[in-house]
């Protein structure tokens, strides 16, 4: 399934345009639909470890692949990737959850948070200033380290004012995103139980989000 995806999304990479897409747009709605597929089985296998997720449909959790290009410099109409992220709300979602990423040469099995909005970002970082061994504990399970061995996103320069410059986990709290990334080669799909794997390393996602999320429910006025 996903091999024909990725040749595709090549074909796509060197006809970024509307003709060719137009041509083109029959087999994309296959494609799409055998993504929206492999995406509701990973809900429904990943629902079995974490039960928030169950009774999220793919097509709330699948972005677009028309690109916004009134605003960016980058004029190419459409995206070289399919997208999919998997959390309680969908693709808009506030909350830390799982991100499939489809794209010739940087498939992602990713997640986490991107881009939280200041006044969550405030708050997560405190929680984690206050929990931070528990915190270590998760990123340096040496189970989770082999499939995400450094968290990932962009950082501040220095030391957010109000926190001491000797903490010894302070470049933790340099980061204004926190994502996991694990990238695949394109010979990975085809891999007879490549789904398997995937969903393994997304369990291995499971306390991250939790310790995550217990902040971003608090923000949202959930708990």
């Amino acid at each position: 399934m996903s091999v024909q995806i990725l040749q595709f999304l090549k074909e796509l990479q060197v006809n970024n345009n509307r003709d060719w897409f137009h041509e083109n747009k029959a087999r994309y709605d296959i494609i799409r639909k055998e993504y929206l597929e492999t995406v509701q089985e990973l809900i429904n296998r990943i629902a079995l470890f974490d039960p928030e997720i169950a009774g999220l449909e793919a097509k709330d959790c699948m972005f677009r692949i028309y690109r916004d290009i009134r605003f960016s410099p980058n004029k190419l109409p459409y995206k070289n990737h399919l997208g999919a992220y998997i959390a309680v709300g969908g693709k808009n979602s506030l909350r830390s959850g799982y991100y499939f990423h489809l794209e010739p040469g940087n498939s992602v099995i990713s997640g986490g948070l991107w881009r939280p909005e200041p006044r969550l970002l405030k708050l997560l970082r405190q929680d984690m200033y206050d929990q931070m061994e528990e915190f270590i504990e998760i990123i340096e399970d040496p189970a989770f380290k082999a499939i995400y061995p450094a968290l990932e996103g962009e950082k501040l320069k220095r030391m957010p004012a109000g926190y001491p410059g000797d903490f010894p986990h302070s470049e933790l709290l340099l980061y204004k995103d926190f994502c996991l990334s694990n990238v695949v080669e394109d010979s990975f799909f085809e891999k007879e139980n490549w789904l398997d794997e995937v969903v393994d390393m997304y369990k291995k996602q499971v306390p991250f989000h939790r310790f995550l999320n217990y902040t971003v429910d608090e923000f949202l006025g959930r708990v």
